[in-house]
């Protein structure tokens, strides 16, 4: 028997939109005395849970904020979104596999969007 796996669709999320979406399943499967919640959905929540920041409406209007930005595409869009980098350092960092690097005048303009944000 040969099973096989298809992509069927893929869209960017932040981990506040994720957490929203995980509390809706927990909630699902607590209502369902029978069903446990595997370890990995567990692991997720409680990821999510601590690393989820801004309410699902806030990083969302940050990512298109970002996306307004030159130097920022979309995977780096929700990169910031998620880790809301406080530094030039920090920020750094996400572009560290880019083949290129940002002014410090572009490293300001990306954390002053953050900044209104965080």
């Amino acid at each position: 028997m040969t099973i096989f796996k298809q992509k069927v669709d893929e869209e960017y999320l932040t981990v506040s939109e994720v957490k929203s979406l995980l509390q809706d399943v927990e909630a699902e499967r607590a209502a369902d005395e029978e069903r446990e919640i595997r370890y990995e959905l567990a692991r997720a929540i409680e990821h999510v849970n601590r690393f989820a920041i801004l309410d699902p409406e806030e990083s969302r209007e940050l990512v298109e904020d970002l996306l307004e930005l030159e130097k920022v595409d979309e995977t780096t869009a929700f990169k910031i979104a998620d880790l809301l980098p406080q530094s030039r350092d920090e920020l750094r960092s996400l572009y560290a596999q880019q083949r290129y690097a940002l002014s410090g005048d572009e490293l300001d303009e990306i954390l002053n969007v953050v900044a209104k944000y965080a």
